[in-house]
């Protein structure tokens, strides 16, 4: 503030009325005889005003016994004073032991008993020392039975015998199988953006103000939202729908359960059905900093927030009027509660704008805030501080990890979680910044993370795949379980009901096919209080379970610089499976030795001569524990090389919606995406320009090598234009091409012409020219990769091809890229000699093009790459955003592992390298051009560890631990 200390006190005021203005003194006497009379005349004043007092008869009683004297009504003051109780209480969070039955529970549902269940409890034996249990002591899986009875879990023990439950009750046998606690989703929009994505069922975000904590994801909550099924599919039972980030103050938030009307044992189909707690213990909002705010409402001289620091003072300024209402109506309470409500001058003073705002100032609201960078992550747990509130997690939180010390300063002396996602960066700048290993940082530091799915951002039926892949980034085990289970549950108040398997708890189950965090895990059965919510389950066809042994070695963080070597000899190595070899290597049962020379192997065996002269010359020799020697990766469909900030215009090449471009002009090298790539052993890439940014291309792709620093390197480009690429989604409806039938009538009039002017053996001046690239499309020479979800726009294309094919007498090499629907058309795929590249590999219905997506088990048998395998079709694994770099050994894991012996270990890792390029037609750069992948654990589990990568040159890079 100002300092106005300097100002008189007062100021002569000019101009004042005549009886106003002070006379000149003129005797003492005549003063003093004023003064007499002045004092007189107040005494008589005083007499006249007593005796009327004591004359006057008793007050009169207003004429509505109803009113105050001072005229407000009296029910709605005891109401008001009422509403003083409720805006002082203190929430707790609801009890789960002692309760007879689930609040949620409706009558007429029989109990169950799961028989023969490995159990995770979710908390150590009572008694463990709290730092005993954070390292993970006590916790493990138990052989037992559970019982589930009136919506709660009843009893957890081994052998329930039937003669002691109900008559009436159901058994399920669990055949050993893994069951844990129900998922729990602490960062969803399911409902409010519902699925497929239109601008009709959009109500995640109100865009009519940046600040609006007064609205609530409540009221545009959908529960006929196809994809809350689909999530509950993947285990997920519980979860927090927020409103969307794009305001500083989005509104409140609410905690729901996946199951919907009778189908699901439910007696309505309301949002109000869903609510995780009918009895509305807690409430819930959402705030968010950073980026978002500042690109939708900041418009220079019009609108604000320009800047961050525009947006802390929308913060401040919100907070600062909610405080101001919170203090009234504690003066008020306090008033009427002193003197009585017929004697306060006013009603309670209430405004709703700003009501959700002074409960959570009240401590009545758990806070969940979307911030990712370091100023905004400190501009923020100020705000706490200042104005007094809790915060329960930072979401996204990309940079938390850097800056335990400073969560730890939030208000109220409890630092809020990491609502994070595993590996999921570099979509714009506030995301850059980012670690795989954030989580277990995190944990090191005292910390809590949190996994989640920010559905449909990623598809919330996979949010558990992003608690294993923690894991596999040095999470403990018992840590990456719990940070989908009992840490969203404690964070949401729900700490006493749900997330683990304890009687009192709500019978919230999910029995698992295989390890809840290994490659491929799906439910076998879910219940909801205590209800089982699939009639029918497609459950997979998979060997016994073998649970993992928490491996330490994977809680170091590598480190270190990479070392670069012309000779290294590995020893240990049990798998050698490269382009033309597969095998378990062993001699007399044990693992071989491969030597590296030169740019090339040139010992695969005991190689004991080489290894003991490796020793003497100080060449480095590695020991592997369970080696895998594999060929490396190829990221296609995706953006590297091309792009290093998604959402960044400054670091993309740019889209290309109506000129024809080749990538390999627009090649950039050395940024983070690529050196991620490198490191998970993606050593080639097969990139296309973009469209209209996002996935869609339109161009001649170029393959090259991750590893190069520049584009003019040795042997960076194997392939300076490997394929000719366009899209036929929903963004071809632009500039000129009003429908999806008038552009796949211009590409069959562009193969005709193209055709038509080889014949003519017309002279093309421009080699690089689309008609020159497309003359090569129809004699056959370089394949055509159409980007498109639709069965039915798959189905134009074949009919173009077959027509095109026609007339040319040759056959066209077409591949489609995405493919979510492609398994409709599996058969007529086949017999086209067309092949897929999916991507994603698992789809869902975030499009109307994808909306009859293949989700997998227990909702169908099988996925989109199943119905292509069984039909002969020709598949790899594409990239539908750049991120997914570190994923696509765990991708090709998820065929092997799901796939019902579809796929080999080999046919499994082909999908991520020489599928690539059979459909292509190009011939991969493989194990003898230098490229190849050591790892321990085979790369296809989550597990593995890659130890040294080959990247085709004429050195090996090895990783420290």
């Amino acid at each position: 503030m100002d300092d106005k200390s300097g100002l008189a006190f007062q100021q002569p005021v000019p101009g004042r009325p005549r009886w106003q203005r002070r006379r000149p003194r003129r005797t003492a006497r005549r003063t003093a005889a004023a003064g007499l009379l002045l004092s007189a005349c107040l005494c008589f004043i005083a007499y006249a005003q007593w005796r009327q007092l004591q004359c006057s008869p008793p007050s009169v009683p207003p004429a509505d016994p109803g009113i105050t004297v001072h005229g407000f009504s009296v029910k709605r003051l005891q109401d008001d004073l009422a509403t003083c109780s409720a805006l002082r209480k203190k929430p707790q969070d609801p009890i789960g032991a002692g309760r007879k039955r689930n609040s949620r529970y409706i009558d007429g549902h029989a109990p169950t008993l799961i028989k023969n269940a490995t159990v995770w409890i979710g908390e150590p034996p009572e008694g463990t020392p709290l730092e005993a249990a954070r390292n993970g002591t006590g916790y493990g899986w138990i052989h037992s039975d559970v019982y589930l009875e009136y919506g709660l879990i009843q009893r957890v023990e081994a052998a329930i015998s039937l003669s002691s439950v109900a008559a009436d009750t159901i058994v399920f046998d669990a055949r050993g199988r893994p069951l844990t606690a129900g998922i729990i989703d602490m960062h969803s929009h399911a409902g409010v953006g519902s699925l497929p994505s239109l601008w009709g069922n959009e109500d995640t975000n109100e865009m009519s103000a940046n600040i609006s904590p007064f609205v609530r994801s409540i009221d545009a909550l959908h529960p006929l939202d196809p994809q809350i099924q689909v999530i509950k599919s993947g285990g997920v039972t519980t979860s927090l729908v927020l409103p969307g980030s794009g305001n500083n103050m989005g509104g409140e938030a609410y905690v729901i359960k996946h199951a919907v009307g009778k189908a699901d044992g439910r007696n309505e189909i309301s949002a109000a059905d869903l609510l995780a707690d009918p009895d509305r213990n807690w409430r819930y909002m959402k705030m968010a900093c950073g980026e978002n705010a500042k690109r939708v409402y900041g418009r220079p001289g019009e609108a604000g927030p320009m800047s961050r620091m525009g947006e802390s003072w929308d913060f401040r300024h919100a907070f600062e009027q909610a405080t101001k209402l919170v203090r009234e109506q504690d003066d008020w309470c306090d008033a009427a509660v002193a003197h009585g409500v017929h004697n306060v001058k006013s009603y309670l003073p209430q405004e709703l704008r700003w009501e959700s705002l002074g409960a959570l100032l009240r401590g009545q609201v758990h806070l969940n805030t979307h911030c990712y960078t370091i100023s905004d992550l400190e501009a923020f747990i100020d705000h706490t501080n200042e104005f007094k509130f809790k915060l329960r997690a930072f979401h996204h939180a990309h940079q938390t990890f850097l800056v335990p010390e400073i969560l730890k300063r939030a208000y109220g002396g409890d630092p809020p979680a990491s609502a994070l996602f595993a590996d999921n960066m570099y979509y714009k700048a506030e995301a850059n910044v980012a670690s795989e290993f954030a989580g277990k940082i995190l944990w090191d530091n005292g910390l809590t993370p949190i996994y989640v799915s920010d559905n449909p951002v990623l598809n919330a039926q996979h949010v558990l795949f992003e608690a294993a892949k923690a894991y596999k980034y040095g999470l403990p085990y018992h840590a990456a379980l719990a940070s989908v289970t009992t840490a969203p549950a404690e964070r949401l108040g729900f700490g006493q009901r749900l997330g683990k398997i304890k009687p009192g708890y709500d019978a919230d189950v999910v029995v698992w096919d295989s390890d809840p965090l290994s490659v491929g895990a799906a439910p076998v059965q879910v219940w909801i209080d205590g209800t089982v919510q699939f009639k029918d389950p497609v459950e997979l066809d998979k060997p016994v379970v073998d649970f993992i042994v928490p491996n330490e070695d994977l809680t170091y963080i590598p480190g270190g610089p990479r070392i670069q070597a012309d000779e290294v000899v590995f020893t240990g190595v049990t798998h050698v499976l490269l382009d033309k070899t597969q095998t378990d290597r062993k001699l007399n049962g044990q693992a071989i030795t491969a030597v590296f020379s030169k740019g090339k192997f040139t010992c695969l065996g005991d190689c004991e001569a080489e290894r003991q002269a490796a020793v003497k010359a100080n060449i480095p020799v590695i020991h592997l524990k369970n080696g895998y020697l594999t060929e490396s990766f190829t990221a296609f469909g995706s953006k590297i090389g091309l792009n290093a900030i998604d959402a960044e215009d400054d670091t993309d090449n740019g889209p290309n919606p109506t000129t024809f471009v080749r990538a390999e002009d627009g090649l950039v090298f050395d940024n983070q995406k690529l050196n991620a790539s490198y490191t998970y052993g993606v050593t080639k890439a097969i990139t296309a320009p973009s469209f209209r940014g996002g996935f869609s291309h339109h161009g001649t792709s170029v393959g090259f090598l991750t590893g190069a620093k520049t584009a003019v390197g040795h042997r960076t480009v194997f392939a300076g234009d490997a394929s000719v690429h366009y899209t036929f989604d929903t963004s071809a409806k632009q500039d000129g091409t009003p429908s999806i039938s008038a552009a796949v009538g211009t590409l069959r009039r562009k193969l005709l012409e193209a055709h038509a002017s080889l014949s003519s053996n017309e002279t093309i001046k421009d080699v690089y020219s689309e008609t020159a690239f497309l003359q090569k499309v129809v004699n056959g020479s370089l394949a055509l990769v159409i980007t498109v979800h639709s069965a039915d726009t798959i189905g134009a294309l074949l009919k173009v091809k077959e027509a095109v094919e026609e007339v040319t007498k040759a056959s066209i090499r077409l591949v489609i890229l995405g493919g979510a629907e492609s398994w409709l058309v599996a058969e007529e795929l086949a017999a086209a000699k067309v092949g897929v590249v999916l991507a994603p590999l698992q789809s869902y219905a975030v499009s109307w093009d994808q909306r009859r997506a293949l989700t997998g088990a227990p909702l169908t048998n099988g996925t989109a790459v199943d119905r292509l395998l069984e039909s002969g079709v020709v598949t790899a694994i594409g990239l539908e955003e750049d991120w997914l770099v570190r994923d696509l050994g765990l991708l090709a894991g998820i065929v092997y592992r799901n796939g019902g012996g579809k796929v080999d270990e080999k046919g499994a890792l082909d999908l991520v390298s020489g599928n690539v390029y059979k459909l292509l037609g190009l011939k991969q750069p493989g194990s003898k051009e230098g490229h190849f992948v050591i790892s321990e654990g085979s790369p296809l589990d989550i597990g593995s560890r890659v130890k040294a990568i080959g990247g085709g040159t004429e050195q090996v890079t090895l990783f420290a631990k």
